[in-house]
């Protein structure tokens, strides 16, 4: 490195505090200091967040490639009240298989010394214990890659880089015949198909919802078309009769739309490519070309199979007929907005429900019961957005859900709704506009199934199915409401400067030859809060008016950067002499709680990727 090179600014990584304590440590308490010599890379998730599990996916390679010098710590920050449970911290651990430590926050308090702003969060610490760089979203595992691969050769030359076995402990395997269940489909037959999804799978269970009767899938993660024993899935959740032979499964982190044929066990590939979806990407067109994004539901709705995109909160759909898919709703942006289906926003989506006329979905982040009718318009049954949940029964524009995963449409028009994280199973009735409460102490129920007169439910942390009569009268519970736990960002009155932080990393520069290469999306929770302000721009920086009569909301930001691999800058033989530079997209939706106050501040910087600060 010559005198001339830029220096990273050296700020010391506060101390990893967690009242929930470590996971996957062999119940070793770590400090930053036990991590001394090691390449430190905090991924700050919380398990309802399809980014962050996109993240988890990502940092797999990076931990694998790295392994004597990379410690990934996850630094579990809840968003909903259930997330502040251990159990569940530990239940999501495992469901997801996730490989290296993770310290349990419920309090938020290491995420507040990092000033953390947005799920996910990633930050890297050097071998000497300084915060070198950190990435709000997901996309930037490669660029993590590149500053690893510098580290380790600076701190290594400097004898500050310490090589060997990391501080993961695997947990032991449970002996249990489902595990972490995610969707239930009856078949013609009478039996049942469960995806069992940690174990990447799909299991028949007979009548009874306990006698297994084959499983389909290798076991192991994998993406590969085959026979039952061959066949490889990834975390796959959805199913859905396509026809009396043959079952649609949602393969969601392979990005994929598969197909079972119920004679044979064959399993084939009907749309996605296995990668990965983003912005620019195409949105339609033949389906094995079209890379998808965590498909978490599928049904069958007018003739075509209808996909809840939760990886970028659309809805899409596969035309049997044709051979393709196509985005049927949504724009991307994360929120609760209904209207025609190109306007309307989503929070992942993850269950849905077809009857004649209406598609149910269950829109899991801004806890909201919607529904799709057959011109496309998206409206809201229950819900007002991402930041309000609770268990509360009565009226639709007073009840609440809390994360609420999967929906099943009922004989009389109502419909039953997987209440997840408040391990309830609720209805709501169109003709009367109520929601009640059919049962409670279910664990973390992710969907049901009409069977006879019972609902068969998954209870996914209990790795079970429960089949419930459907009582005559809804059980009576205790309304309670919740906000998001984030602390709320103070905030001077008037005008507030809003910088969206974003440098390309080393190597890279932004991506102009089709025009602006950045994008910023400014909304407000109540909307009358921004008198000026909001809309679509380019510029990454604004100046936003508040109204002086709100004292409390939310910042809604949406922030993308286009960045393309710069050869000029390049060394060695190749460099410059790359005609197609690598492309990358880096994308960041934000809530900002705020509290107008005297004392506020007046810039709120919001960081999309940060690196090697001077």
């Amino acid at each position: 490195m010559t005198d001339s090179a830029p220096r990273r600014v050296r700020v010391r990584a506060p101390e990893l505090i967690g009242k929930g304590g470590w996971l996957n440590t062999g119940e070793h308490q770590y400090t930053l200091a036990d991590l001394r010599g090691r390449i430190v890379v905090l991924d700050f998730w919380t398990f309802c967040c399809v980014n962050c599990l996109h993240v988890l996916d990502e940092l797999r390679e990076l931990e694998e490639k790295h392994r004597d010098t990379v410690v990934v710590v996850g630094v579990h920050s809840p968003k909903f009240v259930h997330e502040a449970e251990h159990q569940a911290v530990v239940d999501a651990v495992e469901r997801y298989g996730v490989e290296h430590p993770v310290l349990d926050d419920p309090e938020l308090a290491t995420w507040k010394q990092y000033a953390v702003r947005a799920w996910p969060t990633l930050v890297v610490i050097d071998p000497e214990g300084y915060v070198v760089a950190q990435h709000a979203g997901e996309g930037h595992v490669h660029a993590i890659e590149r500053l690893v691969t510098e580290l380790e050769a600076e701190h290594a030359a400097k004898g500050t880089l310490r090589r060997g076995d990391g501080p993961y402990v695997p947990p032991e395997p449970e002996p249990t015949v489902l595990r972490f269940p995610g969707k239930v489909l009856a078949l013609p037959n009478g039996n049942l198909l469960v995806s069992d999804t940690t174990r990447h799978q799909l299991v028949e269970l007979g009548a009874d919802g306990e006698t297994v009767v084959r499983r389909i899938g290798s076991g192991t993660r994998g993406f590969a078309d085959g026979g039952a024993t061959s066949a490889g899935f990834n975390e796959p959740q959805g199913l859905a009769l396509l026809d009396e032979g043959t079952v649609v499964v949602a393969d969601t982190v392979n990005h994929a739309l598969r197909r079972l044929d119920l004679a044979t066990g064959e399993v084939t590939t009907l749309a996605g490519t296995g990668k990965q979806w983003w912005q620019g990407s195409p949105t339609s067109g033949p389906a094995g070309e079209i890379d998808l994004s965590s498909p978490w539901d599928v049904a069958l709705f007018g003739g075509r199979v209808w996909m809840a995109m939760a990886g970028v909160h659309q809805l899409w759909t596969y035309d049997p007929a044709e051979g393709t898919v196509a985005v049927a709703a949504g724009t991307t942006n994360e929120g609760l907005v209904d209207g025609p289906g190109a306007e309307a926003w989503f929070a992942q989506p993850s269950g849905l429900a077809a009857t004649e006329d209406r598609l149910w979905l269950a829109d899991s982040e801004t806890s909201a019961l919607r529904w799709v009718d057959r011109d496309g318009v998206v409206h809201t049954a229950v819900g007002t957005g991402l930041f309000d949940f609770g268990h509360r029964d009565g009226a639709a524009d007073q009840a609440l859900f809390q994360h609420p995963l999967g929906v099943t449409a009922l004989p009389d028009g109502s419909v039953a709704v997987s209440d997840t994280y408040n391990h309830a199973l609720r209805r709501y009735d169109p003709a009367t506009g109520e929601v009640t409460t059919l049962a409670t102490d279910l664990r973390e129920p992710s969907d049901a199934v009409l069977v006879g007169g019972d609902l068969v439910v998954v209870e996914s942390a209990r790795h079970r199915l429960t089949r419930l009569r459907l009582p005559e009268e809804a059980l009576r519970v205790d309304p309670v409401a919740h906000r998001t736990r984030r602390a709320a960002t103070e905030v001077a009155p008037g005008r507030l400067r809003l910088d969206v932080i974003f440098q390309a990393p080393p190597g890279q520069k932004l991506d102009e030859r089709y025009g602006p290469s950045t994008r910023l999306l400014v909304s407000s929770t109540p909307p009358e809060l921004l008198v000026e302000g909001e809309g679509a721009g380019t510029d990454l920086g604004r100046t936003l008016t508040l109204d002086p009569g709100i004292t409390e909301g939310v910042l809604h930001v949406s922030a993308m950067a286009a960045s393309c691999d710069d050869t000029a800058s390049g060394s060695g033989s190749a460099a410059g002499t790359n005609e197609y530079p690598a492309c990358h997209v880096h994308q960041q939706d934000w809530g900002v709680p705020i509290r107008v106050t005297g004392s506020g501040a007046d810039r709120l910087p919001l960081v999309l990727a940060g690196m090697d600060a001077e």
